[in-house]
Parts: structure tokens; C-alpha cells; sequence
């Protein structure tokens, strides 16, 4: 029987990936909707809007419905952007996993714990949707979709994936990989919360399948077990993974008991500290550095030693090839 790890495969979009935004009316959605829309890569199908349902957007020109079941009923969809402020948001995550939509994006700082419990409990029970976020700056591809609040600038195409917990921090690897040209193949944020809807491991696992992608960058934080996790799934692996893998722990000089920016991102003495983490992903052969900001250099020089830094300079040619394939 099939489960929700069986749908990490969903994290893959393409540019012909048909979204929608929920609330898409709502100052920030129309904002980063233009945003998206501009690059040329994010194919913005439809919106939901409680109060302007059963018309057209007046600036992107997609039909307007009061729900993504009726959405769906009208259109196909890939993959849904959730801008809902969070008092609403599970209900709108959980909407679009009951109908089913492939991949959810949601953005929403400070969703209550208990809301974000309902939505696991309704991702547990299904292996149709996949949730990336909530309080996550969301999807970005330099070869397709936005999804989420990234900066457009920093995106590159290329061939580095990066998944972290921290927004901020997968920004500036974004721009450290810009600054050397190796560019982006897929940056996952995975959020900040108790109860993200993909975890490090899955997104690792997504980006070793991921035929764009030559090297990881993973950024992890004190607090919970993600990083640790992610350490027992490489070494379950049966043999060593055959893409190079560099990480970054926040939050060193955090001390325990204190919250790290993140409600996730909280670690208790001998559970969830920095030091334990890095020696976790030491020991799982992840090249771990201090900085973030090393993160670039250090993916360059491991890509460099496996022989796996892709020659072709043409990214978007080698990412229509890889995907064709």
C-alpha cells in the first residue's frame, strides 16, 4: 500500500506545471504572483478568492473560483501556492490535499501547533499530495515554477540542490552558488516548523533521483531530529550516494532551551544540539562547513573531486535533456 513518502517524486515541476494560487486576490499572493509570473517559468492557471469567485483576475487574466475542488473540477492542476494568513492556512493545506493536488506549497508563518497536527494527520493518511512548508519561503526552480516568497534575483540555473530549514540561509547559498556559476537546479524550503510537510531526508532523497542535480547543499538547525534522520537514511542506503553532499548547521552558539528564530528550532541538553548534528552528518559523509557562505566552494570542490561538475554550460539545454529522458 502506497504511503506519503511515495509521493516525493511530486517535489519535480516543470515549466508547463499547471498552478494555482489560493487567496490569489490577497495582497502578498498577487504580489508574488507577479513575480513568479515575470520569470517566464511559473504557468499561473488559476486562483481561489472567497470574495471575487466566478470572475477573472483583473492583472494575470485566470479564472477566479471559490474553491480548489471546483478549480479542479474546471482545470487540471500540478501543484498549489497557499497564501492564507495562518489562522486559515491548515484548512486551505488540507482542502488541497483532500482534492488530491500533487504538490502544496505553503508560506504561512505561525500556523498554531495544533493546525499543523490536523495537517499531518491528513498527509499520513493519503499518498496523493506531497506538502512542502508551512512557514517556508517555498519552491523555486530556475528551470520552472515559483512557488513561494524567494527572492527572483538570486535564482540561476544550474546544477546545485539545495533544501533547508532556514529561509534566510538558503538565500545566501542561492547566492554564493550564483556567485561561483554553478547556479540552482531545485531549492526546496522546507520551513521552520514542529511539523514540516517534507523533512530533510525526503528532500535529500527527491535531489538524488534528481537527474538536473550533480551536487546538495543541505542547511539544517538546532532543534528536532530532521538532521539526524537524515544521516540514518544515507547510511541505510546500500551503497554511498554518488552525488556529493554539503551541509550547514545554525544555531552553534545557541544556547539549550532557547528558541532559534524557528518554533522548531529549540534543542535540549544531549537532544537536537548543533555539535551533535554536524558529527551525525559527518559520520553519514556529508562534507560539513562553518559557514554558510562556504557552502558554494566546498559543493565546487567535492563536484570537483567525484568528477560530476557537469561540463555542458548550456543549463537550460542540459535540464531539457535530463528531463526528456
Amino acid at each position: 500500500m502506497a504511503s506519503y513518502r511515495s509521493t516525493v517524486p511530486h517535489l519535480h515541476l516543470t515549466r508547463d506545471s499547471r498552478i494555482l494560487f489560493q487567496n490569489l486576490t490577497g495582497r502578498a499572493a498577487t504580489m508574488h504572483a507577479r513575480l513568479s509570473v515575470r520569470t517566464g517559468r511559473t504557468n499561473l492557471v488559476a486562483g481561489t478568492s472567497a470574495k471575487q469567485a466566478g470572475g477573472t483576475h483583473d492583472e494575470f487574466g485566470v479564472p477566479l473560483f471559490a474553491s480548489v475542488r471546483e478549480a479542479k473540477r474546471h482545470t487540471r492542476i500540478d501543484a498549489t501556492a497557499v497564501f492564507v494568513p495562518p489562522v486559515s492556512a491548515a484548512d486551505a493545506i488540507i482542502e488541497a490535499i483532500a482534492e488530491e493536488i500533487p504538490l502544496v506549497v505553503a508560506v504561512a508563518e505561525g500556523i498554531p501547533t495544533r493546525d499543523q497536527m490536523l495537517v499531518m494527520s491528513a498527509l499520513q493518511s493519503q499518498s496523493k499530495s506531497r506538502l512542502l512548508g508551512a512557514n517556508s519561503p517555498g519552491y523555486t526552480s530556475p528551470y520552472g515554477p515559483r512557488l513561494g516568497i524567494a527572492p527572483v534575483a538570486a535564482a540561476s540555473r544550474g546544477c546545485v540542490g539545495i533544501a533547508a530549514r532556514s529561509g534566510t540561509l538558503s538565500y545566501e547559498a542561492m547566492g554564493a552558488t550564483q556567485a561561483l556559476g554553478l547556479g540552482q537546479s531545485t531549492v526546496l524550503g522546507l520551513g521552520g516548523d514542529f511539523y514540516p510537510g517534507t523533512r530533510t531526508d525526503e528532500a535529500l532523497e527527491f535531489l538524488l533521483s534528481d537527474p538536473a542535480t550533480s551536487g546538495i547543499i543541505l542547511i539544517g538547525e538546532v532543534g528536532g531530529t530532521m538532521e539526524e534522520d537524515t544521516a540514518a537514511y544515507l547510511l541505510s542506503l546500500p551503497q554511498p550516494p554518488f552525488k556529493p553532499i554539503v551541509g550547514f548547521i545554525a544555531g552553534r552558539g545557541v544556547p539549550s532551551g532557547r528558541s532559534y528564530g524557528h518554533a522548531g528550532a529549540v534543542w535540549n541538553e544531549g537532544v537536537g544540539s548543533a555539535e551533535a548534528k554536524r558529527e551525525a552528518w559527518r559520520r553519514a559523509g556529508i562534507r560539513v562547513v562553518d559557514t554558510v557562505g562556504e557552502t558554494a566552494q566546498a559543493i565546487k570542490e567535492e563536484m570537483d573531486a567525484m568528477h560530476c561538475l557537469p561540463a555542458e554550460p548550456d543549463w537550460e539545454k542540459r535540464q531539457a535533456a535530463t528531463h526528456s529522458a
